[in-house]
């Protein structure tokens, strides 16, 4: 399946997507849907209303996620670009829901910063809530995977030895536009192709395959240091070619289109805009 959440004249509602079109669920949105026990029959057997898929428009796939946390370093090439020793354990930061967007609404390059930076990320999306999970709580506990785009403040960011500071702009994050079961992608550990494309070029391209710490892995991980609940989103790293690491730098200064895409999943599109 894919489940959406989507912004229409009567507030946000819970999708699935059914042949381009868009049939609610008769939720207020991904997160409320989640939070069912039997959240999966239900999101197959329902046909309420529908919408045109077409030019939807794409709330953050969970709106308001009890937390989001990131992990840094979990792409060998990312990892030698920024120049760094492979981790033993994930490096993991949070993120807020204030930070995230739509999939396809603008990001404001913040006034504060001349170092705003892309970053294409496969997200978790949690669909029971577990602690201290084993292999197969985790993999049960994995409601599917979305885009997330995260967008970083690199001089903010490296004001301190703590990222946190260049990671949780308001505002600034995409994710979306469906949150797409495993069984559509191959499983709860994907060998999916991720790119990201600023302005018809070609910026990152790897595959989710390659990762560290797989998506069971993270889970296991991170619901050993806190509880994760339905419609918590985890976002397992970038590849590649980040524009604080190319020599010269490349940033993004407004007027942009950035891409990031996920093979199956979909993609994010949006464009920079400066603060006004």
């Amino acid at each position: 399946m894919k489940l959406s959440t989507v912004r229409t004249a009567g507030g946000t509602r819970a999708v699935r997507l059914d042949d381009g079109r868009l049939v609610d669920l008769g939720y207020p949105d991904l997160g409320a849907l989640l939070a069912e026990p039997d959240w999966r029959t239900k999101a197959a057997g329902v046909s309420g209303a529908d919408h045109d898929a077409e030019g939807a428009d794409f709330a953050p796939v969970v709106p308001r996620p009890s937390k989001v946390i990131c992990v840094g370093h979990n792409y060998t090439g990312h990892i030698k670009e920024m120049g760094r020793d492979l981790p033993q354990y994930p490096t993991l930061f949070p993120k807020f829901a204030d930070t995230l967007i739509g999939a396809n609404d603008d990001i404001v390059k913040p006034a504060e910063t001349d170092a705003l930076d892309w970053e294409v990320e496969l997200a978790i999306v949690i669909g029971q809530e577990v602690r201290r999970a084993d292999d197969a709580q985790a993999e049960a506990a994995i409601a599917g995977f979305t885009v997330m785009n995260d967008i970083s403040v690199r001089d903010w960011q490296s004001r301190t030895i703590e990222w946190t500071q260049g990671k949780i702009w308001d505002s600034s994050a995409p994710v979306g536009p469906y949150l797409v079961t495993p069984d559509e992608v191959g499983g709860v550990r994907p060998a999916l192709r991720v790119k990201t494309v600023v302005d018809g070029r070609v910026m990152q391209s790897d595959d989710t395959g390659t990762l560290l710490f797989d998506p069971v892995f993270l889970v296991k991980y991170i619901s050993t240091v806190v509880r994760l609940r339905p419609g918590d989103l985890i976002a397992t790293g970038t590849p590649a070619g980040v524009g604080h690491a190319r020599d010269p730098k490349i940033y993004l200064t407004g007027g942009e289109t950035v891409v990031t895409e996920i093979g199956g999943l979909g993609a994010c599109t949006n464009r920079i805009v400066k603060d006004a």
